[in-house]
């Protein structure tokens, strides 16, 4: 049994994994987590108290950060300011953690020689023609255009020199779009989710033309899991689950889903700068360390999404209102 510290751990890819280790492992959990916007105790709850520990500070608190990394087996690093339309309202938030946080860390991982997992995105590649055959590996040059892309590809950068400069151990993933319980309700599929319980229309940014490589959180969580223990230290896999869908098909699939027609949706101004295309090839996770994916088809996962937002009405509600109301400034 290992001591694992996971910062971000009440945002949405970070409790989807607390969640998941604690169902599939026997490790101990400390999660680190400052509960900005995207963060929600209630997450977490259900979880077993012996097993989890919640600590509410800062990545960049280096005191509170060393304290507790030299506590941990291991450090994933889940926590960021992570979505494009605040980067592009506010971007110094970004810098602030996805700079001088991942910075704090490692130095502490340097210090007590601590394994360190970084969470990254596949939009630090920028994006892809809609037409271009090719994928993302592991070899794609970076090529980030937003505040949030541009300040995730520095902080890989940051744990690629700590891994040569000063030998920590530490591996990199850069995972597709993530989807599942959780999530905040400013994101593309639970806001269409929750827009059509609360019988409002959905809205679709422009043509609705750009594709994502989907994939539910389980399987990044097992994805991580898997790289944790199997990963080569200074290596950076790709995970992703096959699942292109461009933006229109998404909405069309979840109006179908819920029992509506598959065009009862509205056109929305495009967001600045929205990247095309982002597709994963994740060859190098499934035949170097044997990781595979549970949720093979994007329906699926999707039907299990729509479900537990329907269930769990409670957990979304609060920021419903006041993200709408936001949209709505912006015509979207």
């Amino acid at each position: 049994m290992s001591n694992i510290l996971v910062t971000g751990g009440a945002g949405f890819i970070g409790s989807n994994f607390v969640h998941y280790a604690i169902e599939h492992t026997d490790h101990t959990v400390t999660v680190l987590d400052a509960l900005t916007y995207a963060g929600n105790r209630a997450s977490l709850a259900g979880l077993p108290e012996d097993r989890v520990r919640f600590v509410h500070g800062d990545i960049t608190d280096a005191e509170l950060v060393d304290g507790l990394t030299a506590e941990a087996d291991a450090v994933v690093h889940y926590a960021a300011e992570s979505h494009n339309d605040n980067s592009l309202h506010s971007p110094r938030p970004f810098l602030d953690t996805n700079i001088i946080g991942t910075y704090t860390l490692l130095e502490a991982a340097r210090k007590h020689e601590t394994r360190f997992h970084h969470i990254s995105t596949d939009e630090v590649y920028g994006d892809l023609e809609l037409d271009d055959p090719e994928r993302f590996t592991e070899q794609t040059p970076y090529n980030p255009s937003s505040p949030y892309s541009s300040t995730k590809a520095g902080s890989d950068l940051l744990v690629r020199a700590w891994v040569r400069s000063f030998g920590v151990q530490a591996t990199i993933s850069n995972c597709s779009n993530n989807y599942g319980p959780y999530q905040h309700v400013e994101k593309f599929i639970p806001r269409q989710i929750t827009n059509v319980i609360r019988g409002i229309r959905p809205k679709l940014y422009g043509a609705g033309e750009n594709v994502r490589d989907w994939i539910h959180a389980n399987d990044h969580s097992s994805a991580v899991l898997t790289i944790l223990e199997k990963g080569q230290i200074g290596e950076t896999y790709l995970i992703g689950a096959d699942g292109e869908r461009n933006n229109k098909d998404v909405v069309e699939l979840i109006l179908e889903e819920m029992g509506q027609p598959r065009d009862a949706y509205d056109h929305v101004t495009d967001r600045a700068g929205h990247d095309l295309r982002y597709a994963i090839d994740s060859t190098k996770l499934r035949t170097e360390l044997g990781w595979k994916p549970e949720f093979a088809d994007f329906e699926s996962g999707l039907a299990a999404t729509i479900a537990w937002y329907r269930d769990n009405e409670s957990w979304w509600a609060p920021s419903k209102d006041q993200t709408e109301a936001f949209y709505a400034t912006k015509g979207q």
